[in-house]
């Protein structure tokens, strides 16, 4: 029988066994600094007994037949769906998005799991003559890391989770250490469907991930974050020949056209550019309109961004979060501030420290015609501002 998750406690999960660590950590509420409960501060010994671990169950995983783990995933999936009330409260605490946004992950994340659990393997024959026949083949590649950052936890877990563990790769998960809550959770429950050693989660600091993709036990790396931090879990790789793949980040233009329906498109375009209070890699950061419909278009804009809530997950009505950590949120208001010194127009909101409330707030943010080498133009926010220009018709 099943034991029920208890999301007041959680610990690592190593070799199909809950374990704790010498020393603890604190994650951050964003939404009220206050500390959320303790979670395990991995060190290389953790690290080692989890690679070990899943070597020794790596033959034993990639011999399974396909269909057997793909049902593994898709049976882990539906357990998923059923704790989602718990997922989606542990979500708010930790990232900040609003309940609602985080009931939608864990149904995202529920989806991509069982999609990428029907996936077919199929064998695709390449070349077949009389000299000789090519077949390509998805074969298991051996233990693999999945780095994941704290904008999604679940859903970008997910991604990586669903791929290794269909094509019979075991895996060792690692959360960000902003969000390490329900990654832990996640491999908690995995440990009814996965054989010790399959599906791992170690929680730590910013050392656990150099000493993973350094470890010569691993043998592929699949890592979301930052450009910068990619760069260098590029270069520790490299060290031992891994397998990498790096999702990184973006500075994401949208275009309008001047035959759109300015109020709809308006709407949606500003909901993509503040979703996850704009925290999100593939966001909208700039946006082109064309100059016949300019003027409409940004009053629309700032109509629907006025209307948006700002506060706690937790509280009723609520669309925008705080920005998720201390770093993120002084980064941002580097770039508010950057705005005045560089004499750029702000057509709506403050570029001041965020709210009165007691948290990461910050009140999003319009910014008119800003020039093309301004730094809220060049670089990319991961927060609270959005860039809109007029291009004349060619």
């Amino acid at each position: 029988m099943m034991e029920p998750l208890n999301f007041l406690r959680f610990q690592n999960v190593i070799d199909g066994k809950l374990v704790d660590s010498e020393k603890i950590r604190h994650g951050i509420n964003p939404a009220t600094l206050e500390a959320l409960p303790p979670v395990p501060l991995s060190t290389p010994k953790d690290v080692d007994a989890a690679v070990a671990a899943a070597k020794q169950a790596a033959q034993g995983w990639a011999d399974t037949p396909l269909e057997d783990r793909q049902q593994a995933v898709s049976r882990f999936a539906d357990t998923l769906l059923e704790h989602i009330d718990g997922f989606a409260r542990m979500l708010v605490l930790e990232q900040g998005k609003p309940l609602a946004f985080a009931k939608a992950e864990v149904e995202s994340t529920v989806n991509i799991l069982k999609g990428i659990a029907k996936l077919p393997f199929l064998e695709e024959v390449v070349e077949d003559t009389p000299d000789r026949r090519v077949i390509t083949r998805y074969v298991p590649i051996g233990v693999s890391v999945g780095i994941v950052p704290w904008n999604f936890p679940l859903s970008l877990a997910s991604f990586k989770l669903a791929p290794a563990l269909v094509a019979g790769n075991p895996i060792i998960l690692k959360p960000s250490p902003f969000t390490p809550y329900c990654g832990l959770k996640l491999a908690e429950l995995g440990r009814n469907f996965f054989p010790a050693g399959v599906f791992q989660v170690l929680s730590g600091d910013d050392n656990l991930g150099p000493w993973l993709t350094a470890h010569p036990g691993v043998d592929k790396v699949s890592f979301t974050g930052s450009t910068k931090t990619g760069i260098k879990v590029m270069q520790s790789c490299a060290n031992t020949l891994k397998r990498v793949t790096l999702e990184l980040g973006g500075n994401d233009p949208a275009i309008i056209c001047a035959n759109i329906d300015v109020p709809t498109v308006a709407a949606k375009v500003t909901s993509l550019a503040l979703y996850n209070s704009g925290q999100v890699c593939i966001a909208i950061k700039r946006v082109y309109v064309h100059s016949d419909i300019y003027q409409k278009f940004l009053a629309e804009v700032t109509r629907h961004v006025n209307s948006l809530k700002m506060g706690n997950g937790l509280d009723d009505g609520v669309s925008i979060g705080p920005v998720q950590n201390a770093l993120q949120f002084d980064r941002v208001k580097e770039l508010m501030s950057s705005l005045e010194t560089e004499n750029v127009k702000v057509l709506s909101g403050s570029v001041d420290a965020g709210s009165n409330e007691k948290g990461y707030f910050i009140e999003p943010v319009v910014i008119e015609n800003p020039p093309d080498d301004s730094k809220i133009v060049t670089e990319e926010p991961f927060g609270m501002s959005y860039t809109e220009q007029t291009r004349l018709r060619s």
